[in-house]
């Protein structure tokens, strides 16, 4: 099986930074595409950010400019550095992957979430 233990996130004033990270564990062979998506209250799912196994980035418009995805392969990690947030970056963020196992099985896993909350 296959885990993502999330960390980062909490609170932060308009302005500030946050880092969030996700580490993958278990039966891994190959990690594709990485990416993180929020959800705020009563809003839909929304992508932020993803990140090829090449390395291509893709960022929602919103937060171009200010938020950068990277990933080290060697650790099987994800990072979302958050800057220069803005109360309406206030959401539970996840991360995803797109991993092959070790039984050459392609899925989706994700993170069980983290609570940013910007706000004076």
């Amino acid at each position: 099986q296959v885990q993502l233990v999330e960390s980062g996130g909490g609170l932060a004033q308009p302005g500030g930074s946050l880092r969030l990270s996700c580490a993958a564990s278990g039966s891994i062979s190959v990690i594709a595409d990485m990416g993180w998506y929020r959800q705020a209250p009563g809003s839909q799912r929304e992508s932020v950010a993803t990140i090829s196994s090449l390395g291509t980035t893709n960022y929602v418009d919103s937060v171009k400019g200010r938020f950068t995805i990277s990933r080290d392969n060697a650790k099987n990690t994800v990072t979302l550095q958050m800057n220069s947030l803005k109360p309406e970056d206030t959401a539970v963020y996840y991360c995803s992957m797109n991993i092959r196992t070790r039984d050459f099985i392609y899925s989706t896993y994700r993170g069980q979430g983290t609570q940013v909350t910007v706000s004076s």
